[in-house]
């Protein structure tokens, strides 16, 4: 994709740092923009496909890389560009659908983990949940889109997220190995591809149960 077809996209569609540039009086949960220099030095030499420029499966990604900026970093829902914010709902693994008020004040981590062997929703805030996994992989916690399976408006795509555990988790010693957890989503999508519902599907618990080691108390909430 040439820069001036990039450039003629919708503003979601261009990518993280074409939104970032361009989000002039946003709420930044704090106080300034995100830096993603670990992915644009890390990720490249990582990720194990390289998607055409302008593909769908690029354009999936860029959207959904968005998407998940924009969860984490941008506090009101309102000045969300990637999805409909009144209308996107988020769910896991068939559970609740979750809308954008809850999804700001909760946190992605803790709405798309819930309650788990290794892990308790319940126990963490927004802050405190992406610092649990800032500390585990202070290199970079990495998402990307490997295959395609259907196009706009019903989307469906298989993923992959990883990062090397080289941090602590939740007091267990990290082993310095790539941690990897494979998932399948659906996403629903407006004519302009902005996000109206996502339904993700994967099994965070053998993703934890890699960093918990077995020296972690199993959450007595998880199976309730």
């Amino acid at each position: 994709m040439t820069n001036n077809a990039a450039a003629a996209q919708p503003l979601h569609v261009q990518g993280r740092d074409a939104v970032i540039a361009a989000s002039q009086g946003v709420t930044w949960r704090d106080g300034e923009p995100p830096d993603y220099h670990l992915s644009h030095h890390n990720m490249p030499g990582e990720r194990s496909v390289h998607h055409e420029p302008g593909s769908l499966a690029d354009i999936v990604e860029r959207v959904v890389q968005v998407f998940e900026m924009e969860l984490s970093h941008k506090k009101n829902p309102s000045e969300w560009v990637s999805m409909v914010a009144d209308k996107v709902k988020v769910s896991v693994n068939g559970g609740p659908r979750v809308g954008a008020a809850e999804l700001a004040e909760r946190g992605s981590y803790n709405v798309l983990i819930g309650e788990n062997p290794y892990y308790s929703a319940n126990d963490e805030s927004f802050e405190s949940s992406h610092d649990v996994f800032h500390e585990a992989f202070p290199g970079g916690f990495f998402w990307e889109v490997l295959e395609v399976y259907s196009p706009p408006p019903v989307i469906a795509f298989k993923w992959r997220h990883w990062g090397t555990f080289s941090g602590p988790y939740k007091g267990v010693e990290p082993t310095g190995e790539r941690i990897e957890m494979y998932g399948v989503t659906v996403a629903h999508v407006t004519d302009d591809l902005r996000l109206t519902e996502t339904q993700h599907f994967y099994d965070n618990t053998d993703f934890l149960g890699q960093l918990a080691r077995g020296q972690l108390a199993p959450n007595p909430r998880a199976h309730q």
